[in-house]
Protein backbone atom coordinates (compact mmCIF):
# COMPACT_ATOMS: atom_id res chain seq x y z
CA UNK A 1 0.00 0.00 0.00
CA UNK A 2 0.98 3.46 -0.65
CA UNK A 3 1.45 6.03 2.55
CA UNK A 4 -0.14 8.62 3.18
CA UNK A 5 1.84 11.87 2.22
CA UNK A 6 2.44 10.00 -1.36
CA UNK A 7 -1.37 9.36 -1.85
CA UNK A 8 -1.90 13.43 -0.45
CA UNK A 9 0.53 14.40 -3.13
CA UNK A 10 -0.76 12.50 -5.92
CA UNK A 11 -4.58 13.42 -5.16
CA UNK A 12 -3.41 17.14 -4.68
CA UNK A 13 -2.07 17.21 -8.11
CA UNK A 14 -4.05 15.26 -9.88
CA UNK A 15 -6.20 18.63 -11.36
CA UNK A 16 -2.72 20.00 -12.77
CA UNK A 17 -2.22 16.65 -14.45
CA UNK A 18 -5.65 16.36 -15.65
CA UNK A 19 -5.42 20.47 -17.15
CA UNK A 20 -1.97 19.13 -18.90
CA UNK A 21 -3.24 15.86 -19.74
CA UNK A 22 -3.07 15.63 -23.58
CA UNK A 23 -0.05 17.44 -23.48
CA UNK A 24 1.59 15.08 -21.13
CA UNK A 25 0.34 12.32 -23.63
CA UNK A 26 1.83 13.71 -26.90
CA UNK A 27 5.12 14.12 -24.68
CA UNK A 28 4.95 10.41 -23.46
CA UNK A 29 4.77 8.76 -27.10
CA UNK A 30 7.26 11.06 -28.25
CA UNK A 31 9.74 9.75 -25.70
CA UNK A 32 8.78 6.24 -25.71
CA UNK A 33 8.89 5.53 -29.49
CA UNK A 34 12.22 7.46 -29.54
CA UNK A 35 13.31 5.03 -26.61
CA UNK A 36 12.16 2.02 -28.13
CA UNK A 37 10.89 2.19 -31.87
CA UNK A 38 9.60 -1.32 -32.12
CA UNK A 39 6.67 -0.59 -30.17
CA UNK A 40 5.01 0.86 -33.10
CA UNK A 41 4.51 -2.63 -34.05
CA UNK A 42 2.54 -2.72 -30.81
CA UNK A 43 0.09 0.74 -30.88
CA UNK A 44 -2.70 1.78 -33.69
CA UNK A 45 -0.95 3.94 -35.95
CA UNK A 46 -4.04 5.64 -37.16
CA UNK A 47 -5.08 6.53 -33.62
CA UNK A 48 -1.18 7.90 -33.19
CA UNK A 49 -1.80 10.03 -35.45
CA UNK A 50 -5.51 11.24 -34.84
CA UNK A 51 -3.76 12.23 -30.98
CA UNK A 52 -6.19 9.70 -29.46
CA UNK A 53 -4.07 7.29 -27.90
CA UNK A 54 -2.35 10.57 -26.51
CA UNK A 55 -5.37 11.48 -25.30
CA UNK A 56 -6.37 8.43 -23.57
CA UNK A 57 -3.20 7.81 -21.92
CA UNK A 58 -3.67 10.99 -19.97
CA UNK A 59 -7.20 10.07 -19.15
CA UNK A 60 -5.97 7.29 -17.66
CA UNK A 61 -3.25 8.79 -15.54
CA UNK A 62 -5.36 11.45 -13.62
CA UNK A 63 -8.53 9.04 -13.53
CA UNK A 64 -5.71 6.42 -11.35
CA UNK A 65 -4.40 9.33 -9.13
CA UNK A 66 -8.05 10.61 -8.62
CA UNK A 67 -8.63 6.96 -7.47
CA UNK A 68 -5.56 5.94 -6.06
CA UNK A 69 -7.12 4.68 -2.91
CA UNK A 70 -9.79 2.63 -4.36
CA UNK A 71 -8.84 1.46 -8.07
CA UNK A 72 -12.23 -0.53 -7.46
CA UNK A 73 -13.82 2.74 -8.53
CA UNK A 74 -12.25 2.65 -12.06
CA UNK A 75 -12.31 -1.17 -12.48
CA UNK A 76 -13.64 -1.14 -16.19
CA UNK A 77 -11.30 0.66 -17.15
CA UNK A 78 -8.83 -1.67 -15.83
CA UNK A 79 -10.35 -4.52 -17.26
CA UNK A 80 -10.63 -2.76 -20.44
CA UNK A 81 -7.08 -1.90 -21.06
CA UNK A 82 -6.23 -4.90 -19.61
CA UNK A 83 -7.89 -7.27 -22.13
CA UNK A 84 -6.18 -5.10 -24.99
CA UNK A 85 -2.91 -5.43 -23.36
CA UNK A 86 -3.20 -9.43 -22.97
CA UNK A 87 -4.32 -8.94 -26.62
CA UNK A 88 -1.51 -7.00 -28.19
CA UNK A 89 1.05 -9.14 -26.24
CA UNK A 90 2.01 -6.43 -23.63
CA UNK A 91 4.62 -7.88 -20.99
CA UNK A 92 5.50 -7.72 -17.15
CA UNK A 93 8.78 -6.32 -18.05
CA UNK A 94 7.79 -3.71 -20.54
CA UNK A 95 6.11 -1.62 -17.75
CA UNK A 96 8.98 -0.31 -15.92
CA UNK A 97 10.32 1.47 -19.07
CA UNK A 98 6.56 2.87 -19.61
CA UNK A 99 7.03 4.17 -15.98
CA UNK A 100 10.55 6.06 -16.40
CA UNK A 101 8.54 7.76 -19.90
CA UNK A 102 5.97 8.83 -18.54
CA UNK A 103 7.19 10.39 -15.54
CA UNK A 104 10.09 12.15 -17.89
CA UNK A 105 7.02 13.51 -20.22
CA UNK A 106 5.56 14.92 -16.55
CA UNK A 107 8.92 16.49 -16.03
CA UNK A 108 8.94 17.78 -19.62
CA UNK A 109 5.61 19.32 -19.83
CA UNK A 110 5.50 20.81 -16.09
CA UNK A 111 8.79 22.07 -15.98
CA UNK A 112 9.91 23.22 -12.06
CA UNK A 113 5.96 23.20 -11.20
CA UNK A 114 6.98 19.03 -11.07
CA UNK A 115 9.06 19.01 -7.73
CA UNK A 116 11.21 16.19 -6.80
CA UNK A 117 8.54 15.09 -4.43
CA UNK A 118 5.78 15.12 -7.24
CA UNK A 119 7.68 13.04 -9.61
CA UNK A 120 8.73 10.53 -6.42
CA UNK A 121 4.63 10.22 -5.41
CA UNK A 122 3.97 9.82 -8.82
CA UNK A 123 6.73 7.20 -9.33
CA UNK A 124 5.35 5.32 -6.27
CA UNK A 125 1.58 5.80 -7.57
CA UNK A 126 3.30 4.13 -10.98
CA UNK A 127 4.46 1.26 -9.19
CA UNK A 128 1.24 0.17 -7.73
CA UNK A 129 -1.20 0.46 -10.42
CA UNK A 130 1.23 -1.27 -12.69
CA UNK A 131 1.19 -3.82 -10.21
CA UNK A 132 -2.60 -4.19 -10.07
CA UNK A 133 -2.56 -4.52 -14.20
CA UNK A 134 0.37 -6.78 -14.43
CA UNK A 135 -1.03 -9.07 -11.96
CA UNK A 136 -4.78 -8.98 -13.71
CA UNK A 137 -2.98 -9.77 -17.54
CA UNK A 138 -0.72 -12.62 -15.73
CA UNK A 139 -4.04 -14.52 -14.83
CA UNK A 140 -5.99 -13.25 -18.51
CA UNK A 141 -2.29 -14.98 -20.44
CA UNK A 142 -2.26 -17.93 -18.36
CA UNK A 143 -6.37 -18.20 -18.78
CA UNK A 144 -6.11 -17.71 -22.41
CA UNK A 145 -3.19 -20.08 -23.55
CA UNK A 146 -4.41 -23.03 -21.07
CA UNK A 147 -7.78 -22.93 -22.38
CA UNK A 148 -8.85 -26.30 -24.76
CA UNK A 149 -7.48 -24.82 -28.50
CA UNK A 150 -5.99 -21.43 -27.09
CA UNK A 151 -2.00 -19.64 -27.71
CA UNK A 152 0.07 -17.46 -27.01
CA UNK A 153 1.21 -14.51 -29.56
CA UNK A 154 -0.31 -14.49 -32.69
CA UNK A 155 -1.38 -17.46 -34.64
CA UNK A 156 -1.49 -17.73 -38.52
CA UNK A 157 -5.44 -18.26 -39.56
CA UNK A 158 -6.45 -18.42 -43.34
CA UNK A 159 -9.48 -16.95 -45.73
CA UNK A 160 -11.73 -19.82 -45.98
CA UNK A 161 -14.35 -17.33 -47.52
CA UNK A 162 -15.21 -13.92 -48.11
CA UNK A 163 -18.90 -12.48 -48.39
CA UNK A 164 -20.01 -9.16 -49.07
CA UNK A 165 -22.71 -8.24 -46.72
CA UNK A 166 -23.06 -4.35 -47.52
CA UNK A 167 -21.53 -1.93 -50.27
CA UNK A 168 -18.97 -1.13 -47.57
CA UNK A 169 -18.91 -4.08 -45.33
CA UNK A 170 -17.64 -7.65 -46.10
CA UNK A 171 -17.11 -10.55 -43.98
CA UNK A 172 -13.62 -12.99 -43.37
CA UNK A 173 -14.51 -16.54 -42.37
CA UNK A 174 -10.92 -17.87 -40.84
CA UNK A 175 -9.62 -21.30 -39.96
CA UNK A 176 -6.81 -22.13 -38.07
CA UNK A 177 -3.71 -22.83 -40.83
CA UNK A 178 -2.00 -25.65 -38.26
CA UNK A 179 -5.99 -27.72 -38.54
CA UNK A 180 -6.14 -27.60 -34.62
CA UNK A 181 -8.66 -27.04 -32.41
CA UNK A 182 -9.21 -22.97 -31.67
CA UNK A 183 -10.62 -21.11 -28.03
CA UNK A 184 -13.93 -20.35 -27.97
CA UNK A 185 -14.75 -17.14 -26.52
CA UNK A 186 -17.68 -14.79 -24.50
CA UNK A 187 -19.92 -13.57 -27.16
CA UNK A 188 -19.23 -9.89 -27.91
CA UNK A 189 -15.52 -10.22 -27.64
CA UNK A 190 -13.16 -9.12 -30.55
CA UNK A 191 -9.86 -11.10 -32.41
CA UNK A 192 -6.93 -8.29 -32.39
CA UNK A 193 -4.87 -8.67 -36.19
CA UNK A 194 -1.34 -8.18 -36.69
CA UNK A 195 -1.61 -6.86 -40.21
CA UNK A 196 1.61 -6.64 -42.58
CA UNK A 197 0.88 -3.91 -44.83
CA UNK A 198 2.82 -4.20 -48.21
CA UNK A 199 4.43 -0.97 -48.53
CA UNK A 200 4.16 -0.30 -44.75
CA UNK A 201 7.19 -0.31 -41.85
CA UNK A 202 5.64 -0.95 -38.98
CA UNK A 203 2.92 -3.90 -38.53
CA UNK A 204 -0.60 -2.26 -37.86
CA UNK A 205 -2.57 -3.64 -34.86
CA UNK A 206 -6.77 -3.70 -35.13
CA UNK A 207 -9.56 -4.91 -32.88
CA UNK A 208 -12.51 -6.69 -34.90
CA UNK A 209 -15.08 -7.85 -33.13
CA UNK A 210 -16.16 -11.53 -33.18
CA UNK A 211 -19.54 -11.52 -35.62
CA UNK A 212 -20.81 -15.19 -35.29
CA UNK A 213 -21.89 -16.65 -32.16
CA UNK A 214 -19.44 -19.06 -30.42
CA UNK A 215 -18.64 -22.82 -31.01
CA UNK A 216 -18.40 -22.84 -34.60
CA UNK A 217 -15.10 -24.56 -36.13
CA UNK A 218 -13.90 -20.71 -37.50
CA UNK A 219 -14.18 -17.60 -36.55
CA UNK A 220 -16.03 -14.36 -38.31
CA UNK A 221 -15.09 -10.84 -38.58
CA UNK A 222 -16.99 -8.41 -40.22
CA UNK A 223 -14.95 -5.34 -41.45
CA UNK A 224 -15.93 -1.98 -42.54
CA UNK A 225 -13.87 -0.59 -45.63
CA UNK A 226 -13.05 2.99 -44.37
CA UNK A 227 -12.89 5.28 -47.71
CA UNK A 228 -11.14 8.92 -47.83
CA UNK A 229 -13.70 11.53 -46.66
CA UNK A 230 -13.91 14.97 -45.68
CA UNK A 231 -9.97 15.43 -45.48
CA UNK A 232 -9.54 11.78 -43.66
CA UNK A 233 -7.38 9.43 -45.58
CA UNK A 234 -8.50 5.75 -46.44
CA UNK A 235 -8.66 3.51 -43.98
CA UNK A 236 -5.35 1.28 -44.05
CA UNK A 237 -6.21 -1.89 -43.11
CA UNK A 238 -9.56 -1.90 -43.73
CA UNK A 239 -8.54 -1.64 -47.53
CA UNK A 240 -5.95 -3.72 -47.44
CA UNK A 241 -8.38 -6.52 -46.38
CA UNK A 242 -11.16 -5.61 -48.47
CA UNK A 243 -8.69 -5.03 -51.90
CA UNK A 244 -5.54 -7.46 -51.46
CA UNK A 245 -6.36 -9.92 -48.83
CA UNK A 246 -8.15 -12.91 -51.01
CA UNK A 247 -9.45 -16.11 -49.77
CA UNK A 248 -6.59 -18.79 -49.18
CA UNK A 249 -4.27 -15.33 -47.88
CA UNK A 250 -3.10 -16.10 -44.00
CA UNK A 251 -3.50 -13.56 -41.50
CA UNK A 252 -2.45 -13.31 -38.03
CA UNK A 253 -4.69 -13.23 -34.53
CA UNK A 254 -3.57 -13.24 -31.24
CA UNK A 255 -6.76 -15.20 -29.16
CA UNK A 256 -10.52 -13.49 -28.41
CA UNK A 257 -10.22 -11.07 -25.75
CA UNK A 258 -12.64 -8.55 -24.36
CA UNK A 259 -14.68 -7.26 -21.61
CA UNK A 260 -17.78 -6.08 -23.43
CA UNK A 261 -19.74 -10.24 -22.81
CA UNK A 262 -23.68 -10.68 -22.54
CA UNK A 263 -24.61 -11.74 -19.53
CA UNK A 264 -26.04 -15.46 -19.38
CA UNK A 265 -29.57 -14.36 -17.33
CA UNK A 266 -32.50 -14.40 -18.52
CA UNK A 267 -33.43 -10.71 -18.17
CA UNK A 268 -34.81 -9.06 -21.47
CA UNK A 269 -31.87 -7.34 -23.44
CA UNK A 270 -31.86 -4.61 -25.89
CA UNK A 271 -29.46 -4.57 -28.60
CA UNK A 272 -28.44 -1.42 -30.40
CA UNK A 273 -25.96 -1.05 -32.78
CA UNK A 274 -24.72 2.02 -34.91
CA UNK A 275 -23.60 1.42 -38.53
CA UNK A 276 -20.41 -1.24 -38.22
CA UNK A 277 -21.20 -1.44 -34.25
CA UNK A 278 -23.65 -4.03 -35.46
CA UNK A 279 -20.86 -6.56 -35.46
CA UNK A 280 -20.18 -7.70 -31.81
CA UNK A 281 -24.18 -7.51 -31.17
CA UNK A 282 -25.24 -9.84 -34.02
CA UNK A 283 -22.78 -12.25 -32.39
CA UNK A 284 -25.08 -11.63 -29.19
CA UNK A 285 -28.47 -11.89 -30.74
CA UNK A 286 -27.56 -14.86 -32.45
CA UNK A 287 -26.35 -16.70 -29.18
CA UNK A 288 -29.70 -16.21 -27.84
CA UNK A 289 -31.39 -17.44 -30.70
CA UNK A 290 -29.36 -20.50 -30.40
CA UNK A 291 -29.10 -20.95 -26.56
CA UNK A 292 -31.77 -18.95 -24.51
CA UNK A 293 -34.85 -19.48 -27.38
CA UNK A 294 -37.13 -17.75 -24.73
CA UNK A 295 -35.23 -14.69 -23.78
CA UNK A 296 -36.83 -11.47 -25.16
CA UNK A 297 -34.63 -9.32 -27.42
CA UNK A 298 -35.11 -6.10 -29.22
CA UNK A 299 -32.44 -5.82 -31.76
CA UNK A 300 -32.22 -1.50 -32.93
CA UNK A 301 -29.60 -1.13 -35.92
CA UNK A 302 -29.18 2.70 -37.43
CA UNK A 303 -27.94 2.98 -40.29
CA UNK A 304 -27.30 5.41 -43.46
CA UNK A 305 -29.56 3.74 -45.82
CA UNK A 306 -30.09 0.24 -47.56
CA UNK A 307 -26.99 0.50 -49.05
CA UNK A 308 -24.91 -0.01 -45.89
CA UNK A 309 -26.67 -1.83 -43.85
CA UNK A 310 -25.21 -5.26 -43.07
CA UNK A 311 -27.03 -8.34 -42.31
CA UNK A 312 -30.21 -6.54 -43.09
CA UNK A 313 -31.63 -9.97 -44.44
CA UNK A 314 -30.54 -11.88 -41.46
CA UNK A 315 -31.70 -9.96 -38.66
CA UNK A 316 -35.00 -9.82 -40.70
CA UNK A 317 -34.86 -13.67 -40.76
CA UNK A 318 -34.37 -14.33 -37.31
CA UNK A 319 -37.09 -11.96 -36.14
CA UNK A 320 -39.56 -13.64 -38.56
CA UNK A 321 -38.88 -17.15 -37.46
CA UNK A 322 -38.07 -16.84 -33.39
CA UNK A 323 -40.91 -15.37 -31.29
CA UNK A 324 -38.34 -14.00 -29.03
CA UNK A 325 -36.77 -11.69 -31.34
CA UNK A 326 -38.07 -8.22 -31.99
CA UNK A 327 -36.16 -5.76 -34.68
CA UNK A 328 -35.87 -2.39 -35.87
CA UNK A 329 -34.46 -0.59 -38.46
CA UNK A 330 -33.63 3.65 -38.37
CA UNK A 331 -32.01 5.30 -41.27
CA UNK A 332 -30.16 8.73 -41.29
CA UNK A 333 -30.42 9.35 -44.84
CA UNK A 334 -32.99 6.50 -46.65
CA UNK A 335 -32.36 6.66 -50.67
CA UNK A 336 -35.07 6.93 -53.02
CA UNK A 337 -35.35 2.98 -53.32
CA UNK A 338 -35.76 2.59 -49.69
CA UNK A 339 -38.59 4.52 -48.86
CA UNK A 340 -40.11 3.04 -52.43
CA UNK A 341 -39.37 -0.56 -50.94
CA UNK A 342 -40.41 0.89 -47.16
CA UNK A 343 -37.52 -1.26 -45.68
CA UNK A 344 -36.67 0.75 -42.57
CA UNK A 345 -38.72 1.51 -39.46
CA UNK A 346 -37.83 5.09 -38.92
CA UNK A 347 -36.27 8.02 -40.56
CA UNK A 348 -33.26 10.41 -38.68
CA UNK A 349 -31.78 8.76 -35.19
CA UNK A 350 -32.17 6.52 -32.51
CA UNK A 351 -33.48 8.78 -29.28
CA UNK A 352 -35.08 8.00 -25.96
CA UNK A 353 -38.42 8.25 -27.77
CA UNK A 354 -37.75 5.95 -29.75
CA UNK A 355 -36.22 3.67 -27.51
CA UNK A 356 -39.27 4.14 -24.84
CA UNK A 357 -41.96 3.59 -27.79
CA UNK A 358 -40.49 0.47 -28.95
CA UNK A 359 -39.06 -1.29 -26.00
CA UNK A 360 -41.93 -2.83 -23.82
CA UNK A 361 -40.09 -2.14 -20.07
CA UNK A 362 -36.63 -0.32 -19.28
CA UNK A 363 -36.02 -3.70 -16.77
CA UNK A 364 -33.74 -4.52 -19.25
CA UNK A 365 -29.87 -5.40 -20.52
CA UNK A 366 -28.76 -2.44 -22.63
CA UNK A 367 -26.05 -3.17 -24.87
CA UNK A 368 -24.46 -0.53 -27.27
CA UNK A 369 -21.74 -0.38 -29.66
CA UNK A 370 -21.17 2.35 -32.37
CA UNK A 371 -19.33 5.46 -33.00
CA UNK A 372 -18.36 7.58 -30.28
CA UNK A 373 -21.22 10.22 -30.96
CA UNK A 374 -23.39 7.81 -31.10
CA UNK A 375 -22.92 5.69 -28.20
CA UNK A 376 -22.77 8.82 -26.22
CA UNK A 377 -25.90 9.76 -27.42
CA UNK A 378 -27.53 6.50 -26.43
CA UNK A 379 -25.96 6.40 -23.15
CA UNK A 380 -27.79 10.03 -22.33
CA UNK A 381 -30.78 8.90 -23.85
CA UNK A 382 -30.67 5.72 -21.31
CA UNK A 383 -29.86 8.18 -18.38
CA UNK A 384 -32.50 10.24 -19.14
CA UNK A 385 -34.72 7.23 -18.88
CA UNK A 386 -33.00 6.42 -15.70
CA UNK A 387 -32.06 2.97 -16.59
CA UNK A 388 -29.65 2.19 -13.67
CA UNK A 389 -25.90 1.99 -14.83
CA UNK A 390 -25.13 -1.68 -13.87
CA UNK A 391 -28.25 -2.67 -16.60
CA UNK A 392 -25.80 -0.69 -18.98
CA UNK A 393 -23.30 -2.65 -21.59
CA UNK A 394 -20.97 -0.62 -24.49
CA UNK A 395 -17.74 -1.17 -26.20
CA UNK A 396 -14.99 1.25 -27.05
CA UNK A 397 -12.77 0.25 -29.42
CA UNK A 398 -11.18 4.15 -29.34
CA UNK A 399 -8.70 4.09 -26.79
CA UNK A 400 -10.53 6.73 -24.38
CA UNK A 401 -12.35 3.60 -22.21
CA UNK A 402 -15.17 5.44 -20.84
CA UNK A 403 -17.97 7.31 -22.27
CA UNK A 404 -18.42 11.32 -21.75
CA UNK A 405 -14.99 11.29 -19.72
CA UNK A 406 -11.74 12.67 -21.50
Amino acid sequence: MLDSKTIEIVQSTVPILKEHSKQIGKRFYELLFEKAPDLYNMFNQTNQKREIQQEALGYAVYAAGEHITNLEAIKPVIERISQKHRAIGVKAEQYPVVGETLLQAVKDVLGDAASDDIIEAWGKAYGYIANAFIELEEDLYKETESQPGGWEGYRSFYIDKKVEESDNVTSFYLKAKDNKAIASYKTGQYLTLAAAVPGEKYTHIRHYSLSESPGKDYYRISVKREDAHDGAPAGIVSNYLHNQVETGGTLKFSAPAGDFVLDDSKQPVVLISGGIGITPLLSMLNTIVEKQPTRQVTFIHAAINGKTHAFKEHVAQLDKNNENVTSFTCYSSPSEEDRLVDNFDKEGYVDLELLQSIIPSKEAGFYFCGSIPFMEAILKALHRWDVPNEQIHYEVFSPVAILGEK
